[in-house]
């Protein structure tokens, strides 16, 4: 006598339901896994770091956070109340051997085998999304209309030249721009700028929250269950975890694991005998609800360091690195700073109803995230550390996890993303 029943599917459940983690839970219902997602927070809500980026979804993203000169640079930003780079002193020396590492990472030989490794990575950004984004019916929310850094001097792609040479070398095309180009280009900006470098095929997302939420929407609807619960740690087994611990003391058993907790995710996986290098990397923006700029194209002031987008619900000017760690409250003089910063930076902004936000983003030294099994735990997969790229990133790691459960070859080479890098 036979059976004509089908076995059940193997289960993936997913720690971290943003960017990282929807994209991943629909990778590996396509894979025909049954998909659990865990995260305390409601997808794509002010809670997680998704929500409140700059939007950008950049294929050519392969500039790494330190870059070669990036030392004598530091002083200046610390001195500065209103710079780019903030550390709370308090928490100096927790952070220091994280930004020493940080650091090290902007030698040249070490900054191009970083430029190597992200491009390889983003380089698929819209090929994963679009299937993704079809299916959850939002396609508006992915805009190619590329990315333009302006500078206020002529000689600002100049000075930059080592990393256009970078961009040139994995083929991101560049165009320079002068002053008359930029106000053809981009005429909601003011003629502050002199010169600029725009990368013609980036792309934007003009609500970040809303675009996790679609995806989270139609993976429910293919059937992932998601649990609105915050993990604590894991039940072990002789190969690995056998069930998270919940909070409140609530198990949920498990098969397989795919960290992607974002920030947190590191604290989890010292629990597994993995201790990356990691830091949260607290950025801030101020959104300027209900104000149409006339701004098309994401704009990166290139001297004062933040982003310019124009959203679905407002103006948003994101950027800043605070170093406070995961449990110290925001400082949003940080973000009524970028938005003193941006008034000057359009031919007209009336401002009306500002809300202001910090998110944690999660930060390797070397910009590169970890996407790779742990060390002790082969039925867990790392895949977190995205920093300011985790909107990039998503997609395309979603798609290598779903690989790696399936037990596929991948579709890049993960070697310099693996744990023992550091």
């Amino acid at each position: 006598m036979t059976s004509n029943a089908q076995p059940a599917p193997r289960r993936v459940t997913v720690i971290g339901a943003g960017i990282i983690g929807v994209c991943t839970a629909n990778y590996l219902l396509k894979q025909g896994f049954a998909v659990d997602v865990v995260d305390p927070a409601l997808p794509g809500s002010e809670e997680q770091c998704s929500f409140g980026n700059a939007g950008g979804i950049c294929p050519g993203s392969c500039i790494p956070n330190s870059m070669p000169g990036v030392l004598k640079n530091v002083p200046k930003w610390l001195m500065d109340p209103e710079g780019p780079l903030f550390v709370r002193l308090a928490y100096l020396p927790h952070a220091l051997p994280w930004l020493l590492r940080f650091l090290a990472a902007s030698r040249k030989p070490r900054v191009e085998e970083i430029a190597a490794a992200m491009r390889s990575l983003h380089r698929y950004t819209f090929e994963c999304y679009e299937p993704l984004i079809r299916e959850a019916d939002c396609e508006e929310l992915l805009q190619r209309r590329g990315q333009l850094f302006v500078h206020e001097n002529t000689d600002g792609p100049e000075k930059g030249a080592y990393g256009l040479g970078l961009r040139r070398q994995h083929g991101v095309k560049v165009e320079i721009l002068n002053a008359d180009e930029i106000r053809q280009l981009e005429p909601a900006l003011a003629p502050i700028f002199k010169s600029a470098v725009y990368l013609p095929e980036q792309g934007q997302c003009p609500n970040p929250g809303r675009l996790v939420a679609k995806l989270a929407e139609h993976a429910a609807r293919q059937g992932a269950r998601f649990i609105r619960a915050r993990v604590t740690g894991f039940e072990m087994g002789a190969a690995g975890p056998l069930a998270l611990k919940l909070e409140g003391g609530e198990r949920l058993g498990v098969e397989t694991i795919v960290l992607a907790a974002g920030a947190w995710s590191a604290e989890l996986a010292r629990m597994l005998g993995d201790r990356i290098p990691f830091e949260s990397e607290r950025g801030y923006h101020v959104m300027a609800r209900g104000v149409d700029s006339g701004l098309r194209i994401q704009t990166i002031s290139a001297d004062r360091k933040f982003v310019a987008s124009q959203m679905e619900d407002g103006l948003r000017i994101a950027g800043n690195v605070e170093f406070a760690g995961l449990r110290r409250g925001p400082n949003m003089h940080r973000a009524d700073t970028l938005l003193k910063q941006a008034r000057p930076m359009f031919n007209r902004l009336e401002v009306g109803e500002v809300t202001r936000w910090m998110g944690h983003r999660p930060g390797t030294p070397d910009s590169i995230p970890v996407i790779d099994r742990a060390s002790r735990a082969k039925n867990v997969i790392y895949a977190f550390g995205h920093g300011h790229q985790g909107l990039i990133g998503g997609a395309v790691t979603g798609k290598i996890v779903s690989e790696m459960a399936a037990a596929k070859p991948v579709m890049i080479d993960l070697t310099p993303f693996r744990l023992n890098r550091f």
